[in-house]
């Protein structure tokens, strides 16, 4: 745990109104947040925590969300920063499947896939007001050929290369690096702590809080399945920081992230 290191990998940046970042409480207006992925560097091997979005993708479906992302922030690009490939990855763990946590999962066609049990089936068959949310399915064939979408799934894509072990509850992916189950934003959310020797724990909310301001408000994105479960959820994520003594890192938070360590510097 000591020689544990953690790279954030900057995947660009997208646009939402305000109303959607923070839910019926805003203020409105163009808000621009950043994307990232987590890598760990783990003496149990290296661990990928999401994988940004696919810049086609959002220029395709989303195109309002204005998506900026140079080649060195797609997921082989910022790998690449780290003299590393989509193949020196051994697990990637989803903490759902919402488009801008999962768009550069099909370049792992090698690795184990994890997430909790019931995502899959949730991007199989949505909520009516989760279809944007759960717009990019090419990271699964199962649920491409559910949506009738195979046509985004890469060459070479089969059910076999992108199949997942679910999970659920809390779990520790490996030691020192722990799962906790925060649901609300999506059916099978995660958020994720990760211990080191020498510093304090870093607890990632991901999308159980955007911002520092949501969590300080309570107040979650218009992005979820169950507004109750996902205060329930924030307040859960203030415990634990709490708990560990951790320190917060928030998924979508531009003036925080502008002072988080990103590309070859590392968190350890």
């Amino acid at each position: 745990m000591s020689d544990t290191k953690v790279y954030l990998l900057d995947g660009g940046s997208l646009i939402l109104d305000g109303y959607h970042v923070f839910w019926n409480r805003g203020p409105g207006g163009e808000i621009r947040f950043p994307v990232y992925s987590i890598l760990i560097e783990h003496a149990e091997g290296r661990f990928l925590i999401d994988t940004g979005y696919d810049y086609d993708h959002v220029m395709k479906v989303l195109p309002f969300e204005k998506p900026q992302q140079t080649k060195e922030q797609t997921i082989p690009g910022a790998l690449g920063l780290l003299g590393l490939e989509p193949k020196d990855v051994g697990v990637v763990f989803n903490s759902h499947f919402h488009f801008d946590h999962c768009g550069g999962n099909k370049y792992f066609p090698h690795a184990k896939k994890i997430c909790h049990k019931l995502e899959v089936p949730q991007t199989c068959k949505p909520e009516p007001f989760e279809m944007l949310g759960y717009s990019d399915v090419s990271f699964s064939a199962e649920a491409a050929e559910a949506r009738g979408m195979t046509d985004q799934l890469l060459e070479g894509t089969t059910r076999a290369n992108s199949t997942f072990e679910g999970i659920e509850g809390d779990i520790e992916l490996a030691k020192g690096v722990k799962l906790f189950f925060t649901p609300g934003h999506s059916i099978g959310h995660y958020s994720l702590l990760v211990e080191f020797g020498t510093r304090a724990p870093i607890l990632f909310t991901i999308d159980a809080a955007y911002t520092q301001k949501s969590l300080d408000t309570l107040c979650q994105a218009s992005f979820h399945i169950d507004p109750v479960a996902g205060v329930a959820s924030m307040r859960r994520v203030k415990q634990l920081a709490e708990d560990h003594e951790a320190e917060l890192m928030f998924s979508h938070d531009m003036e925080n992230f502008k002072t988080y360590k990103t590309g070859t510097q590392f968190y350890g």
